[in-house]
């Protein structure tokens, strides 16, 4: 799929993972424990301001403790999870597939799955677009090529030639809307590819043709400096998905609330896959982040968190 270039609180959840002890996978002697150490783990790029406030409030509360971070698209985070034997952990927006899962049942390891949050694929374009709301078949069209300006998507838009603009190639965002709504077809030849979501920002902020594709965690964040730079350069669009008679429903922006009520309609799960098979700083870490003080920080920066109520307001 190639797109051109352009400390107590978790004790609870650990025991989980405790458990689960890969016996039969022999390694050298370690010498980490759940809250010291030092580790390497593997992140989607997509999740990137989630997991690093993670890791600095993990290493605050555990001074003995290291955790060193690769930030990957999906296709390289799991080539190397499947094939670095210093990985242990990963935050992902995919389970593993059978072969990966066969994989690993040929090697006697166990992956511990733990989903963690609930978030999004967001929208973005330019300030000087006025099409931003769109039904999620506009959006199938646009991503089959069907539509080569705005003009012709709207009747009333910018005469700009319509240019979707991903994060990375092999990233989970693209994979995300590919399986969604191209199946086996490829993304047409006006898709492109940059270097890292606040590079699709850039671009989006300086190009008015441009759509692009980053994860709810980039802009969700409203307390943070960054979200706030980001939110100024460029405008989120609504997506309005039918309902079951058919209906075209609202439409809806990538909210915390839209997400745990299900209805903005590009939602996906943050996951963690362990493949640590034993009482590390892996697990300690994984534990961390699906326990109370991981969880309040999921939710404080505006994502849907996995096990913590989200109270929802409304306002006539």
């Amino acid at each position: 799929m190639k797109i051109k270039l352009l400390v107590f609180s978790f004790i609870s959840v650990a025991s989980f993972f405790f458990s689960c002890d890969n016996g039969s996978v022999k390694h050298a002697p370690y010498t980490d424990t759940p809250t010291r150490g030092e580790i390497l783990i593997l992140a989607d790029e997509s999740y990137e301001p989630l997991i690093q406030v993670q890791i600095d409030t993990f290493q605050e509360i555990y001074v003995k403790a290291k955790i060193n971070v690769r930030y990957l698209p999906e296709e390289e985070l799991f080539k190397q999870l499947m094939n670095n034997d210093t990985v242990r952990i990963a935050i992902t927006a995919r389970d593993l597939n059978a072969a990966e899962r066969k994989d690993f049942e040929i090697r006697t390891i166990v992956p511990r799955n733990l989903r963690i949050a609930s978030d999004g694929v967001a929208l973005i374009v330019n300030p000087e677009n006025t099409d931003t709301l769109l039904t999620t078949d506009q959006l199938q069209s646009i991503l089959l090529g069907k539509y080569k300006t705005w003009k012709e998507l709207s009747g009333s838009g910018i005469k700009d030639s319509i240019r979707v603009v991903f994060d990375k190639n092999g990233s989970a965002n693209a994979r995300y809307l590919k399986e969604k709504f191209l199946g086996e077809k490829s993304f047409p030849a006006n898709s492109y590819a940059t270097n890292s979501s606040a590079a699709v920002v850039d671009y989006v902020s300086k190009t008015k043709g441009a759509i692009g594709v980053i994860g709810v965690n980039w802009i969700s964040d409203s307390d943070d400096s960054t979200t706030t730079s980001f939110l100024d350069k460029i405008r989120v669009v609504g997506i309005s998905q039918k309902d079951s008679t058919g209906a075209q429903m609202e439409y809806y922006k990538p909210y915390q609330a839209y997400i745990a009520l299900k209805t903005y309609p590009l939602i996906r799960d943050v996951m963690i896959v362990n493949i640590e098979g034993r009482s590390g700083l892996g697990t300690g870490f994984a534990s961390f982040v699906a326990g109370d003080k991981g969880q309040r920080m999921i939710r404080l920066m505006g994502l849907l968190p996995a096990t913590m109520p989200v109270r929802i307001i409304q306002v006539n």
